[in-house]
């Protein structure tokens, strides 16, 4: 969920004066543990990929000596070289890669040689690299402000990326937000707008207007348009109820508003989220995704097309029992669609009529995460559209760059960065059980070196969102199931009601229902699972981040079953919340109305409001600076509990956001995770 807030500055001295104390008074280490994680901190982070499009080049972005760092090699993975505007390694940081038309240039992102005099403003520059040739990049445009997603017209004379001048800070809401200072909602709103780049003279256009924050944007085929989702800032509070526009690609061109999701009335797309905006291959329509989305960026729904001369938007997957999440045309009248199917990853080709689009063979399905660091679940295509590359983890394998001719199976992995890695987790296993007229899937990690004929104990994992699913992908040193796995847990991540991978219908389930219908699928999940493994219903714990946080926080004010909770960044009462937060847009669509309309909705999934009924031990952990749960969230929930004589422990971390980014925030707030369940849910048995 993304949502915004500000500590009160009561609240905020509190948690900078527990936060050392609360450190100091760490448990100690379990040896397995701290084995786990320096485990899960050998993986090397490999964070995109993108292939040329003659099909002969991949460029990957991958991380180096603390930074990301670019490198070059054949489309087999072989002789790989970095291509850098650096004087020496790890000397800056560099992303953003992008293919020329031609397939000898690659632009990319750096923050090398630019002016650091300013410590407040972000400071970053454009590249131009010739792969085949020996000579340094050259630098097109040095530019104070943040940008990303660098994108070439086709005749490869123009670049366009989304742009904020003078930004202070990465524009997502997962950062830790702004202190808050000055007039509020007022100072310091910073704009994402589509810009250009003239490659030859290197003249910088702002496209979009001041008046708009853009999300996503797409070039028309001839580069004299483009078409983009924005709304009126703040950004991270708009991004539920923007708008598509087309326009000229010029400055101070005028803008059509082709689609307003929240002007359709009752229509199929009312209340819902639009993104991924793709031009049609003869300019005639515009294709994106639609559906109830909890955050910008977890995209999935319904394919949607609007003619780009404007009109009525079609539904052209209505009925779908898998989720869309991303889009490319292959034709006029053809698509390849990267989808969650029953909480695994799958690539298909649609073809698509006036009004129609219909699967017309998958390519792969694989239980593991696939996308080329672009957006969720994208893929890197030759212009051939015969080759494709992206990266792919799982439980069972980390992070690799795939690539190869794009069939009926996956292209093998093409790198071995993480090849020597092996799980110290148990092997996964999808597991389905039916409940309510609903068929729900989730994922099952056996303990680490499983004997069938011990009894274990079981952590429910319950994913964020809730607009998101649970795919299996190698984790990383932060808050995640795998270690539990490790330590002699099972492990369930369910997929329940609300979740991406059996259509919209299934995604919109839980509306105005927090906690109910979703909470009594995950239960009787856990049934199924107990009737196929051993687990001890005794030792039955639940933990989770963010929607999860949530479910952490409420599942306990409705049953007795679990015996253990560790709720992250978790909220602990709707009705506070919505007044805390400056990020409520996204609220309304699941809800129904906003808490003024309807307090009674928002009333009825707080735990704060069931919290006599609460008897199980609970560990908070927060950032102090987090955007999207508020952390006076937890501080509530943490209150009451002891109000009431349950055991509980507040941590509050300095300086992070929604995400954390200190790596000794990130492996203690784990290994404080892992001693709680060890505590109450001793793994012997």
């Amino acid at each position: 969920m993304l949502k915004r807030s500000y500590l009160p500055a009561p609240l905020l001295l509190l948690a900078l004066a527990l936060a050392p104390n609360a450190f100091a008074a760490a448990p100690a280490v379990d040896p397995r543990i701290e084995q786990v994680l320096t485990q899960l901190g050998k993986a090397q982070s490999i964070q995109a990929v993108a292939i040329s499009p003659d099909g002969k080049q991949l460029a990957w972005v991958i991380r180096r000596d603390g930074k990301p760092t670019i490198e070059v090699a054949d489309a087999d993975g072989r002789h790989a070289h970095r291509v850098s505007a650096a004087a020496k390694p790890g000397e800056c940081a560099e992303s953003g890669i992008a293919w020329a038309p031609d397939s000898r240039r690659l632009a990319f992102i750096s923050n090398c040689n630019v002016d650091l005099t300013s410590t407040r403003v972000m400071q970053n520059a454009i590249y131009l690299a010739d792969t085949r040739g020996n000579g340094a990049p050259a630098r097109l445009a040095e530019l104070k402000g943040y940008l990303r997603s660098l994108q070439w017209t086709a005749d490869g004379k123009s670049l366009g990326f989304l742009y904020v001048p003078g930004a202070t800070r990465h524009a997502s809401a997962v950062a830790a937000a702004k202190p808050a200072a000055g007039e509020i909602g007022v100072s310091g709103v910073e704009v994402q707008r589509v810009a250009s780049l003239d490659v030859a003279s290197g003249t910088l256009r702002e496209l979009t207007p001041a008046g708009l924050y853009a999300y996503e944007f797409d070039w028309s085929p001839d580069g004299s348009r483009i078409a983009y989702t924005a709304a009126p800032p703040p950004g991270d509070n708009n991004w539920w109820i923007a708008k598509l526009y087309v326009q000229p690609a010029q400055a101070d061109a005028s803008a059509s508003m082709l689609v307003d999701p929240a002007s359709i009335g009752s229509g199929s797309l009312h209340g819902l989220q639009i993104a991924l905006p793709r031009w049609s291959p003869d300019a005639s329509r515009i294709a994106f995704i639609g559906g109830l989305m909890s955050d910008q960026g977890a995209t999935g729904g319904d394919i949607y097309t609007v003619a780009a001369g404007g009109g009525a938007p079609l539904d052209l997957t209505p009925g779908l029992h898998v989720t869309p999440s991303w889009l490319r045309w292959t034709g006029p009248r053809s698509m390849l669609v990267s989808q969650v199917s029953n909480g695994q990853s799958q690539l298909a080709d649609y073809a698509v009529s006036a009004t129609r689009a219909q699967q017309q063979r998958v390519h792969f399905t694989v239980p593991a995460s696939i996308g080329d660091g672009s957006a969720s679940m994208a893929m890197s295509l030759s212009g051939d559209l015969k080759s494709v590359a992206f990266l792919q983890s799982s439980y069972a394998a980390a992070t690799e760059v795939h690539a190869g001719a794009l069939g009926h199976t996956p292209p093998p992995a093409v790198t071995a960065f993480n090849a020597a890695l092996k799980p110290a987790w148990g092997k996964a296993e999808s597991v389905e059980w039916d409940n309510e007229g609903f068929r729900v899937q989730g994922w099952l990690l056996y303990p680490a070196n499983y004997d069938p004929k011990k009894t274990y104990p079981m952590v429910v994992v319950v994913h964020g969102g809730p607009s998101s699913a649970v795919i299996p992908r190698w984790p990383g040193v932060g808050y995640g199931a795998a270690p539990l796995s490790a330590l002699g847990y099972f492990v369930f991540q369910p997929n329940p009601r609300g979740s991406f991978g059996q259509g919209e219908k299934y995604v919109q389930a839980n509306r105005k229902d927090f906690g109910y219908g979703d909470l009594r699928d995950i239960l009787a999940g856990v049934d199924a699972v107990e009737k196929k493994v051993p687990v001890d219903d005794k030792r039955l714990g639940l933990t989770g981040w963010s929607y999860g946080g949530f479910m952490s926080m409420f599942a306990p004010t409705q049953t007795q079953r679990f015996r253990a909770v560790v709720a992250g960044a978790g909220i602990s009462n709707w009705q506070s919340y919505y007044g805390q937060n400056l990020i409520d847009q996204w609220m309304p669509p699941f809800f129904g109305a906003t808490v003024y309309d309807d307090p009674a909705v928002y009333a009825k999934s707080s735990a704060i409001n069931f919290i006599k009924q609460v008897k199980t031990p609970m560990l908070i952990v927060v950032g102090d600076r987090d955007a999207e749960c508020p952390a006076p969230q937890s501080f509530e929930m943490w209150h009451a509990l002891r109000a009431q004589g349950v055991p509980t422990s507040l941590v509050v971390y300095p300086n992070e956001g929604h995400h954390f980014v200190d790596p000794a925030h990130q492996r203690d707030v784990l290994q404080r995770a892992l001693g709680w369940f060890t505590k109450y849910l001793p793994a012997g048995g």
